[in-house]
C-alpha cells in the first residue's frame, strides 16, 4: 500500500524507508545522502491539488526536477516550450482541445505560469533552448498571439542565464537531432556527491526519465551536434525579431 502511494505521488517517504529502499536496489552509498535532501525538500513543493491536479502524474516528477535543477537544456520541434510561453499562446495552445473546459484551461496556464517563477528567483538555473524555425512559424492562435509570443522569446532571450538558438529550416546538418523533443536536466548534490543528470523525453500521454550515465551522455552529444548546427544567440535573435515583425503585417 505504501509503495502504491509513493508511486501515484500521494504521499512523501521517510528517510528510513527511503534508506531501506536505496539499499535494497542497490543504490551508489556514494549518492544516498543527496536522495535523502531530495526526498525532504520535496513536500514543499508535491502537492498536487488545486490547480496544479491538471499536472499528469507523469509530469510530476519533471517539475521537483525543473524546480531543483541549476542547469537545464532543451529541445524543441514543433512548439515553443511551455516555460517560455506567454498566457495568451498557451490558451490558444489548449482552448481548442476538446479535452479541455475553460477550468482546465485556467488550471493549466496558472500551473504553467507558477513554473516561470523560476527564471526570475534569485539563483535562477541556467536556461538553453534550441528551437527548430517551426516553433516560431507554427501558428497558434492568431497573428497577434504570435507577434506577442515571440516578442517575448526576444526579451527573455536577453537575460544573462538563458540562451536561446533557433535551428533554421536551411541548417546544413546530418545530425536529424532536431526531430526529437527532449530536456536534459542537472541537479546539484552541493558537494554531497556527483550532481545528478537525467533526460526527460515526453510524449503524448506518458513520459521517460532516463538517468544512465550511458543515455545521458548518448544525449549530451546529441545536444552538441544540434548546437553546433544552430544559429548562434544574437542571429537567432535576429531571426526571432524577423519572423515577430512578420506577424506584424
Amino acid at each position: 500500500m505504501q509503495i502504491s502511494r509513493l508511486e501515484l505521488g500521494q504521499g512523501g517517504i521517510s528517510k528510513g524507508d527511503l534508506k531501506l529502499l536505496l539499499e535494497f536496489y542497490g543504490f551508489d552509498p556514494n549518492n544516498m545522502q543527496w536522495m535523502f535532501e531530495l526526498a525532504r525538500t520535496r513536500s514543499t513543493r508535491g502537492r498536487w491539488n488545486g490547480y496544479r491536479a491538471v499536472f499528469p502524474e507523469w509530469f510530476r516528477m519533471y517539475i521537483d526536477l525543473e524546480t531543483d535543477a541549476d542547469d537545464i537544456r532543451q529541445v524543441q520541434g514543433e512548439i515553443i516550450p511551455g516555460i517560455l510561453q506567454t498566457e495568451a499562446y498557451m490558451r490558444a495552445l489548449h482552448t481548442s482541445s476538446v479535452r479541455r473546459n475553460d477550468e482546465g484551461v485556467d488550471a493549466l496556464v496558472t500551473s504553467r505560469q507558477e513554473r516561470q517563477q523560476l527564471m526570475v528567483r534569485d539563483r535562477p538555473p541556467t536556461l538553453a533552448f534550441i528551437l527548430s524555425e517551426s516553433c516560431l512559424r507554427r501558428r497558434i492562435g492568431d497573428a497577434a498571439v504570435m507577434r506577442e509570443q515571440l516578442n517575448h522569446l526576444a526579451e527573455v532571450a536577453l537575460h544573462e542565464n538563458i540562451s536561446i538558438q533557433v535551428m533554421p529550416f536551411d541548417a546544413e546538418t546530418s545530425t536529424g537531432g532536431i526531430s526529437f523533443a527532449f530536456t536534459l536536466l542537472q541537479i546539484p548534490s552541493h558537494g554531497i556527491a556527483a550532481d545528478l543528470e537525467f533526460v526527460y523525453i515526453e510524449s503524448f500521454d506518458d513520459a521517460r526519465y532516463l538517468d544512465a550515465k550511458d543515455a545521458v551522455a548518448a544525449y549530451t552529444t546529441l545536444w552538441n551536434r544540434i548546437q553546433a548546427a544552430a544559429l548562434g544567440p544574437k542571429e537567432s535573435l535576429k531571426v526571432i525579431r524577423s519572423v515577430g515583425q512578420q506577424y506584424s503585417e
